[in-house]
């Protein structure tokens, strides 16, 4: 009997990593007579926590690191270390936290794209687990349709060109992250006496538009690799997308 790999739901992702977060830090950091207004650093706590939390419950449910889990504990971890870092004992923020949070949050896509290219010459390219992989592409049938044509030549400059592509894609997400978190951060007032609790109100803006700023952007590029990846492989295969793709 064949069973279903475990997959992550989006919407889960959606409510754990970005609206649990902004919610936290948006109304939670104020120190108030309100009993939701727990402080700045609690405040923290409280947005840091589900996601490191969900993503060690997916890792000891499947037994398996799931890629973006795995993304998000190392977001949180730097995003909590970095804090740290930042935070002054007296309230106030270190005047460099809008470029060093602009380099954490572009460090991450921009060792992804680093990645992407390193991983083509292996035996495991990351292409393969984003996007070109058997659980969307037929791709025994590709690969002897290749053989048969003796086509490989152009079919590996296809998958190179669809890797720089998919590189591009966490290249344009490294330089969104990084002008976002100086948007928000760069004009912080880091000597006012509640600059922790502005500070957890910026990063709050940071995930919610970097969510729509950065993720959609990166959709749509993603969907032109696909529809490019998918183009190549007719042209040198000659099958139809129905044969190409496994049905859903």
């Amino acid at each position: 009997m064949s069973t279903k790999k475990e997959q992550e739901n989006p919407l889960h992702n959606i409510l754990i990593n970005v609206l649990i977060p902004v919610f936290a830090l948006s109304f939670m950091s104020k120190d108030g007579d309100k009993i939701w207004h727990i402080g700045a650093a609690k405040a923290m706590c409280v947005a840091l926590i589900p996601p490191l939390a969900y993503g060690i419950w997916f890792f000891v449910k499947t037994k398996k690191t799931n890629f973006f889990s795995l993304l998000g504990l190392i977001s949180v971890a730097l995003t909590g270390g970095l804090t740290i870092y930042l935070w002054n004992e007296d309230g106030t923020v270190k005047p460099n936290a809008g470029l060093l949070f602009g380099i954490k949050e572009a460090c991450i896509p921009f060792v992804l794209g680093f990645a992407v290219l390193f991983s083509h010459r292996t035996s495991s390219p990351l292409l393969n687990a984003f996007l070109y992989n058997d659980s969307i592409f037929n791709i025994p049938l590709i690969e002897q349709t290749v053989a048969e044509k003796s086509a490989q030549v152009a079919y590996d400059k296809l998958l190179w060109r669809s890797t720089l592509l998919f590189a591009c894609s966490f290249a344009i997400s490294t330089v969104l992250n990084l002008f976002l978190a100086l948007h928000f951060l760069g004009g912080l007032d880091h000597t006012a006496a509640d600059a922790r609790e502005i500070y957890n109100g910026q990063v709050a803006k940071i995930t919610g538009w970097g969510f729509l700023v950065i993720g959609l952007p990166l959709l749509i590029f993603l969907g032109f690799t696909l529809w490019r990846l998918l183009h190549g492989l007719r042209t040198i295969t000659g099958l139809d997308q129905e044969k190409l793709m496994l049905p859903r």
